[in-house]
């Protein structure tokens, strides 16, 4: 799928991150989601390839990065440890700024990332998703029928650990199928890629602290810089026939967050690049080419 890419490991301060670089031209750097790797990046990578120098990374604790031992305060996975991480990534490939696109859980990490390092970002977009605090802020009924997981990764380790370890691949599965529009925009090599990933215990275990963090630590970081906003240029997409754009003003949340928001929704589910691949990529080619 990434035969032009180059794998590379590279080590943080708190992580080892496995990377795929590939293209030339300005540094672009590509954050997966849940439940997912850099592999979610497949169908637009190489376009984008053709006029930037892509990075596509996993998260600690995602593919086939490093899985840091949890902490106490879920700090070890806190989107701020994350965005750190992806910083010093790009400083050792010689990248002291750089745009960056962020999917679910990748688009937390973005958000954080322009936050505590707004020097180093030129431009970022997130697919998919509210602010975290607001999301949980606002919680009701259709917000947990629908993100139901987001209450059930959070239990304490290892409960959620051990139901997930128990039919691994179900689980997955009835993710991507939950929440796409069309689950046969998932190619076979893809979710062999997602599977040989996610089935690891320390996997499954690393990202359930992740939504750990986000319901903990990452709350404390947002009320603390509640007044800061994204200085960069933020684009912001979402699935039409996804819950985001139904349930929240998408345009109008980020604007509270945000100095220079533009964006709209795309014709797939919470899945974008797979699902809407031409459309996310000449979203994404357009804000970022833009000048």
């Amino acid at each position: 799928m990434f035969e032009t890419f180059v794998p590379l490991q590279i080590q943080t301060t708190g992580a080892s991150i496995h990377v795929l670089k590939g293209g030339s031209g300005d540094p672009l750097l590509l954050l997966h989601g849940y439940p997912q790797t850099h592999v979610m990046w497949h169908k637009i990578a190489p376009r984008l390839a053709q006029n930037f120098t892509v990075i596509l990374a996993d998260l600690r604790g995602y593919g086939d990065s490093s899985k840091p031992a949890g902490a106490m305060d879920h700090s070890t996975y806190s989107k701020r440890a994350m965005a750190q991480d992806m910083v010093e990534v790009m400083q050792k490939l010689g990248y002291d700024t750089f745009s960056v696109v962020g999917h679910d859980r990748g688009a937390r990490v973005t958000h954080r990332m322009a936050l505590d390092h707004p020097q180093r970002i030129n431009k970022a977009a997130v697919l998919d998703i509210a602010p975290t605090y607001l999301m949980y802020m606002t919680t009701d009924k259709e917000f947990a029928t629908v993100y139901y997981h987001w209450f059930f990764l959070i239990q304490p380790d290892d409960h959620p650990e051990r139901m997930i370890g128990a039919q691994p691949e179900y689980f997955l599965r009835s993710r991507l199928q939950r929440w796409s529009a069309d689950p046969s925009a998932f190619t076979p090599e893809a979710i062999a890629e997602y599977l040989r990933c996610f089935c690891n215990p320390a996997c499954i275990h690393a990202t359930c602290e992740d939504y750990r963090a986000s319901a903990s630590i990452d709350l404390q970081h947002d009320e603390a810089d509640m007044q800061q906003k994204v200085r960069c240029p933020l684009l912001v997409l979402w699935g039409e026939k996804g819950f985001i754009g139904r349930k929240y003003d998408v345009l109008a949340t980020w604007r509270e967050r945000a100095e220079n928001v533009q964006g709209y929704a795309l014709p797939s589910g919470h899945f974008l690049p797979e699902e809407a691949p031409e459309e996310t990529c000449q979203a994404l080619q357009t804000f970022l080419l833009d000048n």
